[in-house]
């Protein structure tokens, strides 16, 4: 790395006025700069279940970029008696904010965004980087009905009330009776 500038440091080499330069107060531009620099990696492989990109002009860039993990789930119709059901299999990677404390019970709650939304909840675990379920949830509704809405999870922290740290969601177009398996990415809940 070349710092171009005027030195300001006379007879010292290019690469130690870079250094100094990375090193100079004020420290949020080293934060800035390695949370911009992570960005296109870290969005390159994220796609939502439909395999489109995610806009790099709805990711913030500040100091503070963090990934809220991600959550595995399986999905299967079972069209002979029109019922869904829905594997919620664990979470990955996932980050809360302190003021949960440092091993929170960690539940996801799930919602089928029909006219008259369906909820349910899996058992609350132990906080910890990657949480099994392993829970399956069983709905009798219709296909067509289905094919027009999403399925939302919210990932709760106990702390002792109940606090959305996390969600994700995906359209359910293309259930079939063939189990598919999804990765969704954890955003910061919507206000």
């Amino acid at each position: 790395v070349s710092d171009l500038r005027p030195s300001a440091l006379p007879g010292s080499f290019d690469i130690s006025r870079s250094m100094f330069d990375l090193r100079s107060p004020p420290h949020r531009f080293m934060k800035r700069y390695d949370s911009f620099s992570s960005v296109p990696s870290s969005t390159s492989s994220r796609k939502d279940s439909q395999g489109s990109n995610r806009s790099l002009d709805t990711i913030t860039l500040s100091g503070d970029e963090r990934d809220f993990g991600r959550l595995n789930v399986k999905l299967c119709y079972a069209s002979s008696v029109e019922q869904i059901w829905i594997t919620v299999l664990h979470c990955k990677d996932l980050s809360w904010p302190s003021v949960c404390g440092e091993n929170p019970r960690i539940c996801v709650k799930g919602i089928l965004t029909l006219p008259k939304p369906v909820h349910f909840k899996s058992s609350a675990k132990e906080g910890c980087n990657d949480i099994e379920f392993m829970e399956t949830f069983v709905f009798t509704i219709k296909l067509q009905s289905l094919q027009a809405v999403r399925l939302v999870f919210k990932i709760q922290a106990q702390t002792p009330r109940k606090k959305t740290i996390g969600e994700c969601s995906l359209a359910l177009r293309e259930l079939s009776s063939e189990e598919s398996s999804h990765w969704l990415d954890i955003s910061p809940p919507s206000k």
